[in-house]
């Protein structure tokens, strides 16, 4: 598909849906608006105090990053090099809990995505099962989910692997671990992101993906980067999953 609107054909999304058993939410945009736009950089300074305060020293792209999920990896990475002595192990344990908080902050007055609501209980009844694969912690996923009577839907939340950042998107490993307890080829899985980082994993993992972005450069990416569609909001995808059952007749038949 090249088109990325609201109008995008059901019918097509259908088609792609057709034998996916399993859907794989990311959970910040595909299921809320997590932080509402506001920056994460004094989650970001607090951690960097804190790493500077036992190491002394942080390498010049810790020192730059302003992003609270950025600075999770690129201080794990400073930790893993060489250094004239091991460095305490502490402030990847701080870092690790400031985010998480953040998150639990967050998630509070976190907004569902609009129609999400619909889309969830729309793929269940279809026979689909459904997961969250995250770069989030996973409690304050989970705290969402119940908040807003979600949670019965979703099988597992793979969220961010505590102790080694690096394993974020668009490493695999939170979509390994759920296509493992899903116990489904990758090729019936199907997994919705926002961002290219997510398209990465998806495609590391073996997953189709659907990408849901209303930034038109971010879409265009993901096409050319080999996203199977993308689309600005779920409207055609609400249609689509009640036209699985028909996916099989051809489209011009039914113009």
């Amino acid at each position: 598909m090249e088109s990325r609107t609201d109008g995008n054909d059901p019918r097509e999304l259908a088609t792609l849906l057709h034998g996916v058993r399993a859907v794989l939410f990311d959970f910040d945009g595909p299921v809320c608006d997590l932080f509402r736009g506001a920056s994460t950089a004094d989650v970001a300074r607090r951690i960097k105090d804190s790493a500077r305060y036992s190491w002394k020293h942080l390498d010049p792209e810790v020192s730059a990053c302003d992003d609270s999920h950025g600075i999770l990896r690129k201080l794990r990475a400073m930790y893993e090099r060489p250094a004239p002595r091991r460095r305490d192990p502490g402030p990847l344990a701080r870092a690790e809990e400031i985010v998480r908080e953040q998150e639990a902050k967050a998630a509070l007055t976190a907004v569902p995505t609009p129609l999400v609501d619909a889309l969830i209980p729309a793929l269940v009844s279809a026979g689909m099962r459904l997961v969250v694969v995250s770069n989030n912690a996973e409690k304050p996923i989970r705290d969402h989910l119940v908040r807003h009577g979600l949670d019965d839907a979703f099988e597992v939340v793979c969220g961010r692997d505590p102790e080694d950042a690096r394993r974020m998107k668009p490493h695999p490993d939170c979509v390994d671990r759920a296509l493992a307890h899903l116990g489904l080829p990758a090729a019936a899985c199907l997994l919705i992101g926002d961002q290219l980082t997510d398209l990465e994993a998806a495609r590391a993992a073996g997953t189709p993906f659907l990408g849901f972005t209303r930034d038109d450069a971010v879409a265009e990416a993901m096409l050319r980067q080999g996203a199977d569609a993308v689309v600005s909001s779920y409207t055609g995808l609400v249609a689509a999953v009640g036209l699985l059952g028909d996916v099989r007749v051809p489209l011009t038949a039914r113009r």
